[in-house]
């Protein structure tokens, strides 16, 4: 889910926008102001002077600020189908930037395609390093783009599964795991919180097994963010959570909500142990299916300690792994041990 932030363009943007399609301009650097009403707004602009990947990096490199997002847009010289000419939308995010300035301007992209018009731009492109900012890191982007799709790592797991379930064979000898399921109702105030986090009112509930009771329960609700998720989760019980993970990835603000199932070791009874791990999936479909509450990854914990950012956007956007296999030399022949051989007598 992608979101928006509101912000616009200024007018004199938008009369800039509107008249720097005749080929003469080869570059935009736009911001976005600081203020009460912060705008889209035009910092600076560069004449072509050579053909596109000639002017990339004198133009493009000594405008970028190391420590500020920004935006770029770049004309490439090929045309579309109107003789218009094609444009690049590069978005520059550095990985140190503070994380307020990163969303804003990761929310505020899709405005700012709108306002340029979106079919002419051929290509839309995101760096967070300077050497991604140089002409050769764009190339090695399009030749990423342009390769054969590689699965992650997550993707490897789930086709091994599958794999191992159409091998299998039933017979006389055959064991097969099962997992049973418990359904708890849950009390009112559970059922109010999920709503609540439904309409987007609330990013963290956590919820509890009432065990003498055999109810469901409600701990804890509120806004939290993924810095402060860490102090949430208890250390010395069994929890669930439900998190709604604000976050950029790939220059574009985007919303995740993660299930987590907290059970910190064997420091829990192990009827508490078998209760968590017996409601869980039951729990899972009542949110999913009757709150509507689409949920895109489901995580088990020890510690709280556990959820970093980096973990979070591991679990939610695994690297890829490329499978494709290496060439391998073949070895040299076996031909015995080497002799020495004298040279005949002359």
């Amino acid at each position: 889910m992608s979101n928006q932030s509101g912000i616009t363009a200024s007018e004199k943007l938008k009369k800039f926008l509107g008249s720097c399609r005749d080929g003469r301009c080869r570059l935009l650097k736009i911001c976005i102001t600081d203020g009460a009403r912060p705008q889209l707004e035009l910092e600076d602009s560069r004449e072509g002077s050579d053909t596109w990947d000639k002017d990339w990096d004198k133009y493009i490199l000594p405008l970028v600020d190391p420590d500020q997002p920004t935006y770029f847009l770049y004309r490439l010289d090929e045309k579309d189908s109107s003789e218009n000419f094609l444009w690049l939308l590069i978005s520059w995010s550095p990985d140190h930037a503070h994380t307020r300035q990163k969303m804003l301007y990761a929310s505020t992209k899709a405005t700012l395609k709108k306002e340029f018009g979106q079919s002419q731009i051929k290509d839309d492109y995101f760096a967070t390093a300077k050497e991604e900012m140089t002409l050769s890191g764009y190339k090695k982007h399009i030749v990423l783009m342009e390769s054969p799709c590689v699965l992650s790592k997550e993707e490897l797991e789930l086709k091994e599964i599958k794999e191992t379930e159409t091998r299998v064979d039933i017979g006389v000898d055959t064991k097969q795991q099962t997992m049973g399921s418990l359904m708890f109702p849950m009390e009112q105030s559970a059922l109010t919180a999920l709503q609540t986090f439904r309409t987007q009112s609330a990013d963290y509930l956590q919820l509890a097994i009432d065990i003498p009771g055999e109810r469901i329960l409600l701990k804890k609700q509120g806004v939290y963010n993924a810095e402060e998720l860490t102090n949430l989760i208890p250390e010395d019980s069994a929890r669930y959570h439900l998190f709604r993970y604000k976050h950029v990835f790939q220059g574009e603000a985007t919303s995740c909500i993660l299930f987590i199932y907290s059970m910190p070791g064997y420091s829990v009874s192990i009827k508490e142990r078998m209760l968590y791990s017996s409601c869980k999936n039951s729990l899972v479909d009542t949110i999913q299916n009757q709150f509507n509450i689409e949920i895109s990854r489901k995580v088990e914990i020890e510690s709280g300690s556990e959820l970093t950012e980096a973990f979070l956007q591991n679990e939610l956007h695994p690297i890829a792994v490329d499978t494709k296999p290496k060439f391998a030399k073949p070895a040299m022949p076996n031909r015995g041990r080497r002799r020495i051989t004298k040279a005949p007598p002359s």
